[in-house]
């Protein structure tokens, strides 16, 4: 996820120096993902790139660098030496961020805000350093840009699902808002875990309840809703959005589903309830003419396979996980290309 932009912002705003840790190579097996961040400052970690000894090195070393201007590249084999059994081996990049607000930050901070995807672009070099942000038609920062590297960038952005990548002491990362867009109906006990336990997802999340004050709580990557019309929200989520169907009544339930459906352009629909409540759906759906093949569409129950307490927590721990399988599912189904010369690490 990008926080920290916002987070690394209102630091150097601050005045306060910080550290920002990205794991910016993996062979092998690694605890966390090529790009994961966190930051550490003289009081604070922010964010994690895994934990254990890698982390707890990585932030000792971010600490001696709080008050330097030089970026750093530095390799830990995760093995017996280090007290972790992955085995693998990460590169960790160390960049200080210690004179203000670096022109690289706020721009990429405004563009991400804009939801204009771009691509943070930095030499790793302790004689050339360089970092810029490019999107499709500008490139921003105050380093010199390299035209290759931003072409590089350019055709990376172009992919259905860019991801970070790095070749040799270039580093390309991503910073597009997630395509994960989820829609919650109900504000319950039930709506308001599955919420919760979504919203630490790289995704954006439609809340929707028609009652008074019920929201508690919001994530920042939550939109609460509160209108007398909720399934005229549907018409308002993107293609290929997951729906999760949980309010209050079972009429407002089948209205916001047959919406769903007829837009034909879900990923998934999900309705709370039991088979009995399904096969009363599907009743009265057929009844108005649509089609078995739409109907057969609507996941209900929801939730896991395996997974049959009845407690919101469980509920919501249920249907988050059924909802990244069916993500992990569609992606599997797509066949990425990367440009000549650059290829994902550790994969």
């Amino acid at each position: 996820m990008n926080e920290w932009i916002e987070e690394l912002c209102d630091l150097a705003a601050a005045g306060e120096s910080a550290v920002l840790v990205t794991v910016a190579g993996i062979r092998g097996s690694a605890p966390r993902e090529i790009g994961a961040k966190m930051i550490v400052t003289a009081s604070e970690t922010i964010g994690t790139i895994g934990g254990g000894q890698l982390e707890y090195q990585s932030t000792r070393i971010a600490a001696g660098l709080l008050e330097d201007d030089r970026n750093s590249l530095r390799s830990f084999p995760l093995g017996s030496s280090m007290g972790q059994c992955c085995g693998g081996v990460v590169e960790i990049l160390f960049e200080p961020v210690s004179a203000g607000m670096p022109a690289w930050l706020r721009d990429l901070r405004a563009l991400y805000g804009q939801r204009q995807p771009a691509m943070l672009v930095t030499r790793i070099s302790r004689t050339a350093p360089a970092k810029f942000v490019v999107t499709a038609d500008s490139v921003y920062g105050d380093e010199a840009s390299d035209e290759r590297m931003v072409a590089v960038a350019r055709e990376l952005l172009e992919g259905s699902k860019p991801d970070a990548r790095r070749q040799v002491q270039e580093f390309y990362e991503p910073a597009v808002m997630p395509d994960l867009n989820i829609a919650v109906f109900g504000a319950g006990h039930v709506g308001s875990a599955v919420v919760r336990a979504l919203a630490g997802l790289d995704c954006n999340i439609r809340w929707i309840d028609s009652r008074r004050n019920m929201f508690r709580d919001v994530p920042a990557n939550v939109r609460a809703i509160e209108t007398s019309e909720p399934a005229l929200e549907v018409a308002a989520m993107p293609a290929g959005s997951f729906y999760l169907v949980m309010t209050h009544s079972h009429s407002l339930d089948f209205d916001i589903c047959d919406r769903i459906l007829r837009r034909a352009d879900e990923r998934y629909c999900g309705l709370i309830g039991s088979l009995s409540k399904r096969r009363r759906f599907e009743k009265r759906y057929r009844q108005q003419g649509m089609a078995q093949g739409v109907i057969e569409r609507l996941v209900c129950p929801i939730g896991v396979d395996g997974i049959s307490g009845k407690k919101p927590a469980e509920i919501a721990v249920s249907v988050a996980a059924e909802v990244l399988k069916v993500r992990e599912l569609a992606a599997d189904a797509r066949v990425t290309e990367y440009p000549e010369n650059v290829h994902p690490i550790g994969r």
